[in-house]
């Protein structure tokens, strides 16, 4: 894979059509009744096929499908105070942050939809119009893994883990084909900002970590294992396993110094290399600290030890079997142009 080594520049317009819009809107607080508010108002005027507080996008030619929870624009404090148990450095300085609205997956993505993907399917796909057809056709697809990537915990209705920040991202292109929508990782800030659900608290429940068996699978309760997807209690806007199960992908290259440096207005740090990125949100295999709003985690070298290949693949991570990722598609699509540069910039194509 192609990765560059030195920082790409992108214009503010760029970064703000890929990951939302050029458009201004107008910040608001982030409640419940803000989602509600912010759909009937504005949502269903630019698009009316969706429903009032998200949609379900079906996989064509397929009977996959999954559902998208509208986050409303808003701005949220980023990062946890000084006086949170079991803070890191980096989780700070706590700064204000902006973004546009954004649909964000219910569910972490499932084993049957990644599989439509690396399992390279596509005599179910040659139905689509030839545009989509050819799109699809020059994407590549992941080598097979060099073992069963799901080690055994299941995969009808169990989320998908294993994949590297670069596959997960190839497969959001994949999707973005075939759907003719598009879809990408979150950057660090959406998914805080849409795990907090418009909480201060260390968790989207509160800070009371004796209530965490209610919302998340994590190392005590487990079983050493992940659980189907929705298995636990939802946060306040209706997200699943935002705490705990498969801790997810973000968009952005760590540096535990970012909200010192990062834009206000829909921050993203541009990846240029393979490690670190940043993912989030805790595992089965995590104690409870690691699973709050705020906790942030770099990826290393170390979740592909123990892949025998030279060079070792940068599909699979051997073994980073409790990394997984979620869905995001912008309220207001980027054109055509503006995905093919974010495609190029995010892929080094």
């Amino acid at each position: 894979m192609k990765i560059q080594l030195t920082k790409i520049t992108l214009s503010a317009c760029l970064i703000g059509a890929v990951l939302q819009s050029c458009k201004s809107t107008q910040a608001v607080t982030a409640t419940q009744e803000t989602v509600v508010e912010t759909t009937e108002e504005k949502v269903m005027e630019k698009v009316p096929l969706e429903a009032s507080n998200g949609y379900t996008e079906t996989v064509p030619e397929t009977d996959k499908s999954f559902d998208m929870v509208l986050i409303p624009s808003g701005t949220f404090t980023m990062g946890s105070p000084e006086s949170e148990v079991n803070r890191k450095a980096d989780e700070g300085p706590q700064k204000e942050v902006e973004l546009d609205a954004f649909y964000m997956a219910k569910h972490e993505l499932t084993w049957d939809l990644f599989e439509l993907f690396f399992k390279q399917n596509k005599e179910l796909f040659v139905k689509l119009d030839d545009d989509r057809v050819i799109k699809i056709d020059a994407i590549t697809r992941p080598s097979p893994p060099y073992e069963d990537p799901s080690y055994g915990m299941g995969k009808d209705g169990f989320p998908a883990v294993s994949m590297s920040a670069y596959s997960a991202l190839v497969y959001c292109k994949w999707l973005s084909a075939v759907t003719g929508k598009f879809y990408r990782l979150p950057t660090e800030a959406e998914w805080e900002y849409a795990a907090k659900a418009g909480t201060q608290s260390a968790y989207s429940f509160g800070d009371d970590v004796a209530q965490i068996d209610e919302y998340a699978v994590y190392y005590k309760n487990s079983e050493s294992k992940y659980a189907k997807v929705g298995s636990k209690k939802p946060n306040p806007w209706g997200l699943y396993d935002m705490h705990g199960n498969a801790a997810e992908w973000t968009l952005d290259e760590y540096k535990a110094d970012a909200y010192a440096t990062t834009d206000k207005k829909n921050p993203w740090v541009t990846p240029t290399v393979i490690h670190p990125r940043s993912y989030r949100g805790g595992s089965w295999d995590d104690d409870a600290d690691k699973l709050r709003s705020s906790a942030r985690t770099a990826s290393s070298l170390k979740q592909q030890k123990r892949d025998p290949q030279i060079p070792k693949s940068f599909w699979w991570f051997t073994d980073s079997n409790y990394v997984g990722f979620r869905l995001v598609s912008p309220k207001v699509q980027p054109t055509e142009e503006e995905q093919k540069k974010f495609w190029q910039t995010v892929l080094d194509e």
